[in-house]
């Protein structure tokens, strides 16, 4: 009885680690729970420079303008997580240090598509915030950002966050905060 136990037991766990998801090296996974919150803390010095930004205001992405680059320029981190069907996701970043600058965007795929930039050359959707030169109607400044995706359909989709600096800077700690709403 043992042997079926652990037998069951085994196979049970192949088959949860082989439909889990599989990120690209650069992303750290995140499960979120439906009506529920996860905070994660990160720091960029984990991250990378992405040099080529391009990809940003290409028609295809439309995430940010080249005025904006400057606040892009820095290290990037990134997460990825799922957004369920009939689900909305809302992410906030905010800097460790009230004083600092970090920029926040993110970007929507297919389940299976994993792309990852700067060689991304198309997405379903890319949002992104950053500190605001001038105040933006109906919006307080402050040092956190923040963006929200929505899943009218009945499929699944995959979306990168990315954490990101301003040019030069390579270490800031920040906090994550990723709500998903049924």
């Amino acid at each position: 009885m043992k042997k079926i136990i652990i037998s069951f037991c085994f196979v049970a766990l192949i088959s949860i680690t082989s439909t889990a998801q599989t990120w690209p090296s650069s992303v750290t996974g995140i499960t979120t729970l439906a009506n529920d919150s996860v905070v994660t803390e990160g720091n960029l010095s984990n991250g990378k420079i992405i040099s080529d930004l391009r990809w940003a205001t290409s028609s295809a992405v439309a995430c940010f303008t080249t005025s904006q680059f400057h606040r892009y320029q820095g290290n990037h981190v990134f997460y990825g997580i799922t957004i369920k069907p009939g689900s909305i996701v809302k992410i906030k970043a905010k800097p460790a240090n009230n004083t600092e600058e970090i920029s926040l965007y993110g970007y929507m795929m297919d389940k299976n598509d994993y792309h990852m930039v700067p060689a991304l050359e198309q997405c379903i959707t890319c949002e992104a915030d950053y500190k605001r030169d001038k105040p933006m109607k109906g919006k307080v400044l402050t040092d956190e950002r923040e963006i929200e995706f929505r899943n009218p359909t009945t499929e699944t989709y995959n979306i990168i966050i990315g954490v990101a600096a301003p040019k030069g800077i390579t270490e800031r700690k920040f906090s994550l905060m990723i709500k998903t709403v049924i």
